[in-house]
C-alpha cells in the first residue's frame, strides 16, 4: 500500500514536470512576428499554485526551483528572482493550507490572488532597484490579473484530467508529520 502511494507521488511529480515542459515548449514557439497589446497569464505560477494547494507532496521545493529556473533562464529572465518568488509564495501558501483544511473556495482564491500580487510587485520592485529592463506596468497587471482570472480553469483541469484533489484529513496529517 505505502509503495503504491509512493509510486503515484512520483507519477504526479513527473506529471508535474511534464506539464511545465509542454507549457514551456509552447510559450517558446515563434507564433507572432509583431509584439502583442495583452501578456498570456502566467501559466506555470498557477499550476505551482494549484498543485502546491491541492497536493503539496506533488511538488517539492527542490522540483519546483529546478523547473523555475529552467523557465527564467529559457524566458530570459534574470535567473532565479521569479523562480524564488514563486517557490516562497508556495511555500507560504502549502503551510497556511496544512493549518487551515476547511477553507471555502473564494478564500482559497483570495489567497492565491494575494501571492500572484505579492510576486508580481516584488518582482517589479526588484527589478527596479538593480536597473533592470522590464515590461511596462500595463502589461505586468494585464498578465497578473489574467494568471489571477484564470486559477479556477487551472483547478478544474488539474481536478478532472489529472486527478489532483485537495488532501484528506489523514493525507494532510500525515504530510504535516514528516
Amino acid at each position: 500500500m505505502a509503495s503504491g502511494q509512493r509510486a503515484r507521488v512520483w507519477l504526479m511529480r513527473g506529471t508535474f514536470s511534464l506539464l511545465v515542459l509542454i507549457i514551456m515548449f509552447f510559450q517558446l514557439l515563434p507564433l507572432e512576428t509583431q509584439p502583442r497589446q495583452w501578456a498570456p497569464p502566467d501559466l506555470i505560477m498557477g499550476l505551482a499554485f494549484v498543485w502546491a494547494l491541492r497536493r503539496p507532496d506533488y511538488v517539492p521545493a527542490f522540483l519546483l526551483a529546478t523547473l523555475l529556473l529552467l523557465s527564467d533562464l529559457l524566458f530570459q529572465r534574470p535567473p532565479g528572482l521569479m523562480a524564488l518568488l514563486i517557490i516562497l509564495a508556495c511555500e507560504i501558501l502549502k503551510v497556511r493550507i496544512l493549518s487551515n483544511r476547511e477553507t471555502t473556495f473564494m478564500a482559497e482564491w483570495i489567497e492565491v490572488a494575494l501571492a500572484i500580487a505579492a510576486v508580481t510587485a516584488l518582482n517589479r520592485v526588484v527589478l527596479n532597484l538593480t536597473g533592470v529592463a522590464q515590461a511596462s506596468l500595463t502589461l505586468t497587471m494585464i498578465q497578473m490579473i489574467m494568471t489571477i482570472g484564470i486559477y479556477p480553469i487551472l483547478i478544474a483541469f488539474s481536478q478532472t484530467v489529472l486527478g489532483v484533489r485537495k488532501l484528506t484529513p489523514v493525507e494532510a496529517d500525515a504530510i504535516g508529520n514528516r
